[in-house]
Parts: structure tokens; sequence; C-alpha cells
């Protein structure tokens, strides 16, 4: 199986995630090591630059977007558009997350720091990229933090039409042949919400994180090196 780089305990210690805010806001400050990282997953949190980049927001909203792997909506011209499209699995980790970066959004809180640090992560097995390609141009992709049985999905882009959303399907049949359970997306956005993307409260986001974590699982490092992510039979059976 595929394992990421085991880490040493985080050196911060983080309030739980119930104690969140109104806004979801769990506390400020600590750092973006990798045990740091790895360790707020675990426990239901997200960070999030904050205040211009120069601090650390950790964050645990009130209500989680997640994709139940079933409720992946496939219309006619994705199914097209994935057809035509090649898929990876971290080919282009620091392209994909630089992409993502360079969206416009508010805040801008993919600061150069928060790219140094999962870009270590993807170097230690925590972090991993889908990545999708139209005639040898990378055209789409997302990136975010498995643990366990968790995919933690941080951000995408596309510069093609239903370029991410295809890296997306591709994401979803990878996990799913994996033995995943848990993919978080954040927050529940209208667009992700037109792919299947629902709201859950905090409370059934842990009590399914909690599980998520115990799965023993490969990585979606399993896809990287010849390039079998647009090969799995899930994926194949949702492009047909």
């Amino acid at each position: 199986m595929t394992r990421p780089t085991p880490l040493p305990p985080t050196t911060w210690g983080f309030p739980h995630a119930s104690d969140a805010d109104e806004h979801g806001v769990v506390g400020l400050g600590a750092d973006l090591t990798p045990s740091t990282l790895v360790h707020a997953y675990r426990n239901g949190l997200f960070p999030m630059a904050v205040d211009d980049g120069d601090l650390i927001g950790w964050w645990s909203p009130p209500l989680r977007g997640v994709l139940d792997f079933a409720d992946l909506r496939m219309t006619k011209s994705l199914r097209r558009s994935c057809r035509r499209y090649q898929v990876t699995a971290n080919r282009a980790f620091g392209r994909v997350i630089e992409a993502c970066a360079t969206l416009p959004r508010d805040g801008g809180w993919i600061s150069p720091a928060f790219i140094d640090a999962y870009r270590q992560l993807h170097e230690l097995g925590w972090a991993h990229s889908v990545e999708t390609w139209l005639d040898g141009e990378l055209v789409g992709g997302l990136y975010g933090v498995q643990v366990g049985g968790l995919f933690a999905g941080e951000s995408m882009f596309h510069t093609a039409s239903d370029g991410s959303k295809v890296a997306l399907v591709a994401l979803v049949s990878g996990l799913e042949s994996l033995g995943a359970v848990l993919l978080d997306v954040q927050w529940a956005t209208e667009h992700l919400a037109t792919l299947g993307v629902r709201e859950i409260t905090r409370r059934e986001y842990l009590e399914r994180l909690s599980l998520a974590i115990q799965c023993d699982v490969s990585t979606l490092a399993q896809f990287s090196r010849r390039n079998t992510l647009g090969e799995t039979a899930q994926y194949l059976d949702r492009i047909r």
C-alpha cells in the first residue's frame, strides 16, 4: 500500500472544532508545518490566511460542504469532456497550486507560505493533485490533503471548459476505488452544489471524519507513476 511519511506530534494545541465562533473560526496563529497541518485535518480544522496573509486562521464551519461519491452529477457534456481530456495524479502539483493561487478570490488566501507548506506536504505524501490535460497542456486541476479515508479538497482551477470538473470526476473515482469514504470541500458554493455537493452539520462532519481517518487505505500516490487515474473502473463507468 502507498502511505505518507509518518510525522512527529505537533507542538501546538488546538481548541475542539465545536468551540468555533459564529463564523467558524477556532483559533488564530500556530504554523504551517506538516505535523500541524495534518493534526488540524484529523481534528476537523483547515487553515486559511487572514489579515493579508500575515496570520493563520483555523476554521471549522458550522455547515460543511461534502461530496458523497454516489451524488456526483454527470451531465452528457461533462462525460464528453472526460472522454476528451487526459487525467493524471501528482504529475504537476506545484503548477496546480500556483494556478489556484492566481484565481481572483476574496482574501487571496493561498499565499507563498501556503504554497511552500503544501508543497512540503506533497513531498511527504500527504497532499495530492489531480491534473487535467488537453494535447499536452495543463487545462485544469485540483489539490488537497488525504488522511486515511478523508480527502480534504483545498482548491481547483481551469483554463478550458470543464477542466476542473473533469479533475473532480477523476478524484471521486480514484478515492472510491481506494476505499476512501469522505470528500470534504469546506464550503458548499452554488457552483459545487451543481456537481452534487451538499451541506452537513459540524456534528455530522466530525462523526464521519472520526471514521474516515481510521480507514486503512492507500493514497492517491498509487496512481502517480503509471498515470492510471483515468483507468479505474469507477471513472470508466462514469464517463460512458
